[in-house]
């Protein structure tokens, strides 16, 4: 007949039974897992507790792509003296100068943020950002180190610090200075107010930290603003003043170079105005004192001659005037960095134009580098600082050209001028003299006019500046916290409360190098297993008898079932029981093997052959009796040897006598042949006892006259790398027709149906009489059974 379990069904069983098999691992765990979700959930509450609540806000702004200004009304173009000309903007560049610390830093001044102002409560504290009852306001600043003071309301309007007992607005000194604290409400008499100062840097620097800005669609100037604070009004206030900020900034920035342009202008006017009067009140003087009142009739001829000559003369001076400033203004060192050149007064240059749009570039990109906190040093700002040197040099020269073109043209002009003064000679000398400064006034007179008329085309163009930003939507304050989660917080806590069970039973279990379940054995060997022995709680050895119902003696009885497709053509079989070592049950096993072939009217002998720890007569309470080695050495006949089990029908034993000096050769005796010749002839079946298969050869020895092999494998003893041990003999048949018997299954809590065995009988009940067997008692503290009422596998027992 085929054996009695096929390795293929086998395989096939494990499968099915394998995800399964990983849930009643896990579930028997059950109460740890509910300690350590119930752990993590306080943990969970206590942080959400004493956590500070963090508030967010958020604003958009759009950046424009371009930056420029509009043009004037006249025919004449007011340049955009900040960049040389209209430019693309970079976003990245712009996000970097939102999260600048000088903008910052405006910012934190704009809103007094230097200061801030906490209330201690009983759990944790409380920024009162703009609900504080008082704000902090220094007269005189003597310590610039952060520090920070503790306030202890006494009732509304008194506080009591340090030593002493102050009311709202008087003025305090010590060593930070002077200063007082100014109502703005009414204090809660005992609150603890903390008061703490740190340089406006400081503040910005750590404001900067809590900033986000992001693009809020890409390929758009859209710009999302986010800050996280303690307080939803400071979170808004930041965003929407750091927007303000940036708006305000941006024009500055682009008015800065007007107003370079108005100041040159403005001074250049007042000196002309000086001179132009100084000339004016020396005209009057000669006037006087010549007796010159009727110039014009004397010299119409002349004026109608050189009226034309002198204009063009007026106008090449004026622009060597205006290019001796601009090459002054550029020469000097104090102009050298940080400075625009005015690209237009009169000068109709291209070239030069040119070269002055290129230097205020340069200028420009330099300072916006140093805005972004970039180091001078850096060499960015170096090769810029190259570029405008070399712009610089370039414009001087010609500035140079441009000086002698106009000398060369005032040459020629006087040349004409002279030959026009000849026909003067006529004329009294005074009156040439006092021609001669009305001509210097007329000039200054133009020269002031063309100053006035740019002057005003600048402060026109400054007025049309605009920001090159937009805010879209400002920053709103939100009472709901962003941090902590409140359902985050528990459902990572829920989380982390079932993987922690999770890892320590994996780590557990991966570290577990013993036999835990049958699932084991069958991973590792083809063997069939003929059957599993539960846990027996009794004091007794021999647990099955006549009328012994426990779940244990149905077990040996399913495995005396099972058996018998094993040995099934052999009459009188000879059972041979080993293992891998000692410990595994084999005198257990072994006496109740024989006790449940007894109870089927079989005469049934079993042999106590460990011969060197014997274990049979002791587990039965009988005293020490000779036997096997008696017999081989030829002392006494076997028939002598042989003990009937009181109470036990049919069932003998036959004891190992005293433990021999030399074991191994002793079963190798010849004896050994007539011996179980006789107990064959004499006994319908033989059970022994042997050594353990992994430590002695006895077993091995013994193999030859055996009929099948059972192999002990114990719960939580056997080692997992010792069933390759059984897969081994199996293979090479040098035991005969082996199958494994699973020793000492407990059935633990939370294991199922198939925790441990197949055919269910690990959950038998005995309600008032309705099991199929009788529980055994075991000794469970009250602790333990608590844990079993929390088994899955037990709610659904009836």
């Amino acid at each position: 007949m085929e054996e009695f379990k096929s390795g293929t069904n086998a395989k096939q069983e494990l499968f099915t039974l394998s995800i399964r098999d990983i849930f009643y691992k896990y579930i028997r765990f059950l109460p740890l897992f509910v300690l350590s979700v119930a752990l993590a959930l306080l943990g969970a509450f206590i942080y959400l507790r004493y956590a500070t609540n963090i508030y967010g806000a958020t604003g958009t702004m759009l950046i424009n792509a371009t930056t420029g200004k509009n043009n004037s009304s006249s025919g004449d173009r007011v340049e955009d003296i900040l960049t040389g000309g209209a430019r693309q903007q970079s976003l990245q560049n712009e996000i970097e100068m939102l999260k600048s610390r000088p903008l910052m830093k405006r910012v934190v001044e704009n809103l007094k943020l230097q200061f801030s102002y906490t209330i201690q409560g009983r759990v944790k504290d409380k920024n009162i950002y703009a609900i504080s009852p008082f704000y902090f306001e220094f007269t005189e600043q003597q310590n610039f180190k952060p520090f920070s003071l503790e306030v202890t309301a006494v009732d509304e309007r008194r506080f009591k610090l340090g030593n002493g007992v102050y009311e709202l607005g008087q003025l305090i000194k010590d060593r930070n200075g002077v200063f007082r604290l100014v109502q703005t409400g009414a204090m809660s008499p005992g609150s603890v107010y903390l008061i703490e100062w740190e340089p406006a840097e400081s503040v910005a620097a750590s404001m900067i930290n809590l900033l986000k800005v992001q693009n809020k669609t890409p390929g758009t100037g859209i710009l999302n603003l986010s800050m996280e604070t303690t307080s939803p009004q400071l979170s808004a206030d930041i965003v929407n003043k750091l927007m303000a900020q940036y708006d305000s900034m941006t024009v500055e920035k682009n008015n800065y170079s007007a107003d370079q342009m108005i100041n040159f202008i403005n001074g250049r006017l007042v000196k002309l105005k000086l001179e132009i009067d100084s000339l004016q009140q020396i005209e009057l003087d000669l006037r006087q004192k010549a007796n010159l009142f009727d110039v014009d009739i004397q010299s119409s001829n002349y004026l109608a001659n050189v009226s034309d000559v002198n204009k063009a003369i007026n106008e090449q001076e004026l622009r060597v005037n205006t290019t001796e400033n601009i090459a002054a203004y550029i020469q000097d060192k104090e102009n050298q960095y940080n400075r625009v050149v005015p690209s237009s007064l009169g000068l109709e240059d291209i070239t030069l134009n040119e070269l002055v749009s290129a230097y205020n570039k340069a200028q420009v990109e330099r300072q916006i580098l140093l805005n972004s906190n970039i180091p001078p040093n850096n060499p960015s700002v170096k090769e810029t600082e190259k570029i405008i040197e070399k712009q610089r040099q370039s414009l001087l020269e010609n500035l140079k050209n441009i000086k002698q073109g106009y000398y060369g043209n005032i040459a020629k002009l006087r040349n004409n001028v002279d030959r026009q003064q000849g026909e003067l000679k006529t004329l009294p000398s005074k009156i040439k003299e006092l021609l001669e400064i009305q001509r210097q006034i007329s000039t200054k007179l133009t020269l002031y006019s063309l100053l006035e008329g740019k002057g005003e085309e600048t402060a026109i163009g400054r007025a049309s500046t605009i920001s090159n930003s937009t805010v879209i939507d400002m920053a709103q304050i939100s009472t709901v916290p962003i941090k902590p989660q409140p359902q985050f917080i528990q459902i990572l806590a829920i989380a982390a409360g079932l993987l922690i069970p999770i890892l320590v039973v994996f780590v557990i279990e991966l570290l577990n190098d013993k036999v835990t379940t049958r699932m084991d054995v069958e991973k590792v060997t083809q063997v069939p297993i003929v059957g599993e022995v539960g846990h027996s709680y009794s004091e007794k050895v021999l647990v099955v008898n006549k009328t012994s119902r426990g779940m244990v003696a149905e077990q040996f009885r399913i495995i005396r079932s099972n058996l018998q497709y094993i040995i099934h053509n052999v009459q009188r079989p000879i059972i041979l029981v080993t293992s891998s070592f000692s410990g595994e049950g084999k005198s257990f096993v072994s006496t109740n093997m024989a006790a449940v072939m007894a109870l089927t009217g079989k005469k049934t002998i079993l042999l106590e052959f460990d011969i060197r720890k014997p274990k049979i007569l002791s587990g039965l309470n009988i005293g020490k009796k000779p036997g096997i080695s008696n017999f081989l050495l030829g002392t006494s006949e076997l028939k002598d040897l042989i003990i009937p089990v009181q109470d036990q029908e049919n069932l003998f034993i036959l004891p190992c006598g005293p433990i021999p000096p030399n074991p191994a050769e002793l079963l190798l005796d010849p004896k050994m042949d007539e011996m179980f010749d006789w107990l064959r002839n004499n006994f319908e079946v033989v059970v022994v006892d042997t050594a353990p298969v992994g430590m002695v050869s006895d077993a091995m020895t013994l193999a030859k006259f055996a009929d099948c092999s059972l192999y002990l494998v114990r719960q939580g003893h056997t080692f997992k790398k010792q069933i390759a041990l059984i897969d081994e003999l199996y293979q090479s048949k040098k035991l005969p027709k082996i199958s494994i018997i699973v020793n000492d299954v407990k059935m633990k809590v939370g294991y199922g149906y198939y925790g441990y065995g197949r055919y269910g009988y690990g959950y038998g009940y005995n309600e008032r009489g309705g099991g199929y067997y009788d529980e055994e008692e075991e000794n469970n503290s009250r602790f333990s059974r608590i844990i079993a009422k929390l088994n899955p596998a037990n709610w659904f027992k009836k």
